[in-house]
């Protein structure tokens, strides 16, 4: 393998500096995975907007991005392009509400060179002495929108998640850029972990600020930081109103929610399984897949020209 350390460089105000000697956090949010509800590209947003930054290493994109399968914006205007959205793979280091130091590591996950780059990121934690990394992932399950969004947390060594309990057994899925650095991190004995939100099945195309706001108290809990969450509240309160407003109508949507709730609070009442079950005594009730689309098909139908829509 090609040297790792030629996938970064390091900002000349960086370089031999343990992140004022701290052993910082990192937080992982790479965009381009599995991102139900847009939660962990607006966590990374969220982070860098609210709270001040600077870049301590960048990633040579040209190598690990393939261009024509997410190809970046370019604006042209009238005989000219007057601007390129040039990607940016980059770890920040930010300072929390109490002006503890942490690290973000955001930009579009790499399509190229995996082994090579979580490499090149253990080899930056080394240098920035990283005491844990936490990523952040979002997923769509068949969940409504009006209970408490629940997590799947996953780490190194289970003592860094006590009191989490898994909503899934076991199962296979397409690996991440992420999910693969959490795995080398704990073959060579460091911890990690991570958490996923889960968001509704009917909500995952759009944004949907509750699941980034869960996915930054989930992050404060387990290590202390405190991280901002004004501004992802209200929009929160915003969508949830908008979607209950036009479920509200009854009808379909209303009956398919119904039926999602009785399945949440089923589990909750201490079902485990490798899904969510069906209530005992009851009509077969529809699958995930049948729930959300139907319930897509008439959010969609019921928004008006020009309006919000929770679904754009």
């Amino acid at each position: 393998m090609l040297d790792p350390r030629e996938l970064f460089s390091l900002t000349e105000d960086a370089s031999g500096d343990p992140v004022d000697q701290h052993r910082p956090i990192m937080l992982e949010a790479l965009t381009g995975v599995v991102d139900a509800g847009n939660a962990v590209s607006l966590a990374g947003e969220h982070l860098l907007t609210a709270l001040d930054h600077r870049i301590v290493a960048t990633f040579d994109i040209d190598q690990l991005l393939d261009y024509r399968s997410r190809r970046p914006t370019m604006i042209f205007s009238e005989d000219h392009w007057e601007s390129y959205a040039d990607p940016v793979l980059a770890i920040y280091q930010l300072h929390d509400e109490s002006d503890v130091p942490f690290l973000l590591l955001t930009g579009p996950e790499p399509d190229l060179q995996w082994k090579r780059f979580t490499a090149a990121v253990r080899d930056l934690m080394g240098q920035l002495g990283v005491r844990l990394s936490v990523g952040l992932n979002a997923v769509p399950m068949a969940v409504p929108h009006t209970r408490p969004a629940t997590v799947t947390a996953h780490a190194t060594r289970k003592e860094l998640i006590a009191g989490y309990e898994p909503w899934l057994r076991r199962l296979q899925v397409p690996g991440s850029a992420g999910h693969l650095l959490e795995y080398e991190l704990g073959r060579d004995g460091q911890d990690a972990m991570g958490f996923a939100v889960h968001v509704p099945h009917y909500l995952s195309q759009t944004t949907y600020p509750a699941a980034t706001e869960v996915l930054l108290t989930s992050v404060s809990k387990a290590t202390g930081l405190m991280l901002p969450l004004d501004g992802l509240r209200s929009a929160a309160e915003a969508v949830h109103d908008e979607v209950n407003n036009q479920i509200a109508q009854g009808g379909e949507a209303a009956a398919l929610v119904h039926a999602l709730e009785e399945q949440y609070d089923a589990y909750q009442r201490g079902r485990r399984g490798p899904s969510l079950p069906t209530v005992d005594g009851e009509e077969k009730l529809p699958t995930a897949d049948e729930l959300g689309e139907a319930l897509e098909r008439f959010l969609a139908e019921q928004s008006e020209p020009g309006g919000p829509n929770p679904l754009a």
